[in-house]
């Protein structure tokens, strides 16, 4: 199993604020970590110094593509979808393919076996009748489905998502997870979320992130470790099904 991303000692943030400190994590192939934490703990500002889209201040960030030090092709993303601006007129099936841009170049044409591929996860997501759709008229769940296809249609090595079961209705949710078990067996994936409950009975390992982040080697994790963690999230279980509320933070 080898190694896909590693940071070391980073700190990073906005316009001179810190958001995350001193942060160390290895991503290995096939692992399936699940990133906890408060609003403004610095979650979704962990996907991005991986995404490469803000710089560290302090610190590095090492990829292991072959003999290349960044993330080319290896990753997939999934933002949160009410960032995503519907507003272009591109079709379902034009915004899986986008996620092979970067193979074909801007200009590059698709392939008709690459079309074919696009349009089969679009079935396996059960969102193949909206192929000729453009996003704009598309729901939440709809579109979530549409932009998961975007994001492993280049096989990468790791897959990123950011709040998945936000806008995931709930007859779709334990399919979204039970097919991201199933890509786990191709690839890594780091998802972040504020349902502690779900995501335990599918992560291997968890990370709490309120602006220093705690690997914790396990996905079953307790309140005294949360707390030990200075996570403010505080566990409830009703028979089986765990859930969780947020509590009082200051930041």
């Amino acid at each position: 199993m080898g190694k896909i991303v590693e940071l070391k000692n980073v700190s990073a943030g906005y316009t001179g604020e810190v958001i995350l400190r001193d942060v160390n994590l290895v991503v290995n192939d096939h692992d399936f970590i699940g990133i906890i934490g408060p609003n403004g703990g610095g979650k979704t500002t962990l996907l991005r110094v991986v995404l490469g889209l803000i710089r560290p201040y302090k610190g590095s960030v090492t990829f292991f593509n072959g003999q290349e030090s960044s993330h080319g092709n290896i990753i997939g993303y999934l933002p949160q979808i009410n960032r995503i601006d519907t507003r272009f007129p591109i079709s379902v099936t034009d915004v899986v393919l986008s996620g092979l841009m970067s193979k074909e170049g801007i200009l590059g044409r698709y392939s008709g076996k690459q079309k074919k591929l696009a349009l089969e996860m679009l079935e396996k997501m059960g969102v193949h009748n909206l192929r000729d759709k453009t996003v704009g008229k598309l729901s939440g769940g709809q579109l979530q489905r549409v932009y998961l296809c975007r994001a492993i249609i280049s096989s990468p090595r790791l897959l990123m998502l950011d709040e998945p079961s936000t806008f995931v209705d709930t007859k779709f949710e334990t399919d979204f997870y039970e097919i991201l078990k199933e890509l786990n067996d191709d690839m890594a994936i780091i998802v972040v979320s504020h349902d502690v409950g779900t995501i335990t009975w599918y992560v291997k390992t968890i990370a709490c992130v309120n602006r220093d982040l705690h690997y914790h080697p396990h996905s079953t994790i307790t309140q005294e470790q949360l707390a030990a963690y200075n996570c403010p999230i505080q566990i409830i279980t009703h028979g089986d099904v765990p859930h969780t509320v947020l509590k009082t933070h200051n930041h």
